[in-house]
């Protein structure tokens, strides 16, 4: 037993996460009753992320921005700008695709309980007051924009404390980070779990009703993960992209498809920064914005449905309400919280742009539950794993002006 269990360390985390995956399969079509208690452990995993993740980005920020030495370059400009492009991108492919490939909705209830938000100033006004929001307040709710907020300033209320406080800070950074290292190794065990409740709960016929929607969803994202955005990264590296592209989606991606959580998948990313060799200075801040304005998925989402409500209703639209559509789709992607179905709850305002009804845009959002267990798996995959990949990319081009050499350690 001591022999296999070296031997099951000995793997990547990678290639245990397909086992668990594999078995979770197995066990949910052949036995979906009997092992109805492998659901627990999806659940005390997803669990464990979400409370550990607060406190990491808390103390991280706080640490990195109380340590940094005047003079040192963060690359968070062309990180937030990469982030920005990205979304804005993945919302015009979207738009694009739905113009070639028109997809019209069997609308159904499904979302009567929950309350979208009125406007793009409603998401605005609700993201400002989540910057001043209480801290202990924002750890406990998980308020990303809160946390940043309050790590920011005490970060550098701290610039100028004794080094002994700093280095205290630093050792509360550290116990946290090996904290998340000890859930991560948890991984294959909490994706069984999940991938068994997914399947043996929702099944696949629910899907088939709405095949071609997710298609045209799953597609879009597709086409941004493996084409716009190596093609990003490109241009700021000049190297081919896609060793670093592949290797985020597999070890970022895999995760976050299953957890359906950038806030959660917050700790992997982490690491995944660290194997890369990042500037920890950097990526403890970018990630955690990231997870919060990094919504290539969620912009994706957001344009593909609406177009389908417009097409459903037979409203016409031109090239130029297609436009403003990318850029609202964008900035709605933006303010989506990092929680599953997040995205979900903006489709109503972007259909306000056509004067879609909201009762209408509301069983619209009903279809998105319908098809969110692969389209909101896919959208936090990709969402989740470009936060690593435009903060890589991001630095690798600063390593590119410098001279020096750009390798992805396996």
């Amino acid at each position: 037993m001591k022999n296999l269990m070296n031997k099951w360390n000995q793997m990547s985390l990678v290639k245990r996460i397909i086992v668990g995956l594999i078995i979770g399969i197995i066990l949910a079509i052949t036995i979906p009753e009997q092992a109805k208690s492998v659901i627990i452990l999806g659940s005390l995993f997803v669990g464990a992320l979400k409370a550990v993740a607060p406190i990491l980005v808390f103390f991280l920020v706080m640490s990195a921005i109380s340590q940094h030495k005047s003079g040192h370059e963060t690359n968070m400009k062309s990180i937030i700008v990469l982030y920005l492009v990205g979304t804005f991108l993945a919302g015009l492919i979207a738009v694009v695709a739905s113009f070639m490939f028109p997809v019209s909705l069997k609308l159904a209830a499904g979302a009567e309980n929950v309350t979208p938000p009125g406007g793009v100033v409603e998401v605005l006004k609700a993201l400002l007051m989540n910057i001043v929001d209480n801290p202990v307040k924002a750890l406990y709710n998980a308020n990303y924009i809160g946390i940043l907020s309050w790590a920011v300033l005490l970060g550098f209320a701290l610039r100028n404390a004794a080094d002994s406080t700093k280095t205290m800070i630093s050792n509360f950074s550290d116990a946290v980070s090996k904290v998340v290292r000890w859930v991560i190794n948890f991984a294959p065990l909490g994706i069984m779990g999940l991938v068994f409740e997914s399947i043996a709960t929702n099944g696949i016929k629910t899907l088939l009703s709405y095949g071609q929607l997710l298609v045209v969803l799953i597609g879009c994202m597709f086409f941004v993960a493996l084409v716009i955005n190596p093609i990003i990264v490109f241009l700021n590296i000049r190297k081919n992209p896609f060793p670093l592209v592949l290797k985020c989606l597999k070890e970022s991606g895999i995760t976050a498809f299953f957890t359906r959580s950038s806030a959660a998948n917050i700790p992997v990313n982490m690491s995944l920064c660290e194997k890369l060799g990042l500037d920890k200075d950097t990526y403890s801040v970018s990630i955690p914005l990231g997870a919060t304005i990094n919504m290539a998925g969620a912009a994706v989402t957001i344009s593909v449905l609406t177009l389908a409500a417009v097409n459903t209703l037979g409203i016409q639209v031109d090239i130029a309400t297609a436009l403003i559509l990318s850029v609202l789709s964008a900035v709605c992607a933006c303010g989506a919280s990092g929680v599953a179905g997040g995205s979900l709850l903006l489709i109503p305002l972007a259909c306000s742009l056509f004067g879609i009804p909201n009762d209408v845009a509301m069983k619209v959002v009903g279809v998105g539950f319908i098809v969110g267990v692969l389209q909101d798996s896919c959208e936090t995959a990709l969402n989740s794993s470009t936060d690593v990949l435009f903060t890589a990319a991001a630095e690798f081009a600063k390593w590119r002006k410098e001279g020096k050499e750009i390798t992805i350690n396996e």
